[in-house]
């Protein structure tokens, strides 16, 4: 896969479009922080790391309310051809505030919220609401 982060995020959206309990992906350190940001978000339940023939996977278990998927839309904003850089002063409230931009900083995976009170710029990564 050329991006592996739009990959996962894709798989996540159609996990939970076709109402699955868990969906999985290759493992790499960065897709690692990027669902620990995501739990502490609470768009997913919990997630563990599993070697089969020297392969790590990350399984993922999603999250429902009363059978309705916490995650109701992504904007992916970074692809592998464009890169989109943003700097903390032009960071906008995702969907009034209910959702969260993703972004990818030099101090590590943030939200919008935490840029912007560190005052960091980054890559952004997508929109998830």
């Amino acid at each position: 896969m050329e991006n592996s982060i739009i990959d996962l995020i894709i798989r996540i959206k159609n996990g939970y479009m076709s109402q699955k309990e868990e969906v999985s992906s290759f493992y790499s350190k960065f897709k690692e922080e990027l669902i620990k940001k995501l739990k502490e978000l609470k768009y997913i339940k919990d997630y563990s790391i599993e070697e089969k023939n020297k392969i790590k996977i990350i399984i993922i278990k999603l999250n429902y309310i009363e059978n309705n998927p916490v995650l109701t839309d992504v904007k992916i904003f970074s692809k592998p051809g464009r890169r989109y850089y943003v700097s903390y002063k032009d960071l906008k409230p995702v969907m009034n505030g209910y959702g969260y931009s993703i972004i990818s900083t030099s101090k590590g995976i943030m939200t919008d919220k935490e840029a912007k009170i560190k005052k960091i710029g980054g890559e952004l990564l997508f929109n998830i609401w």
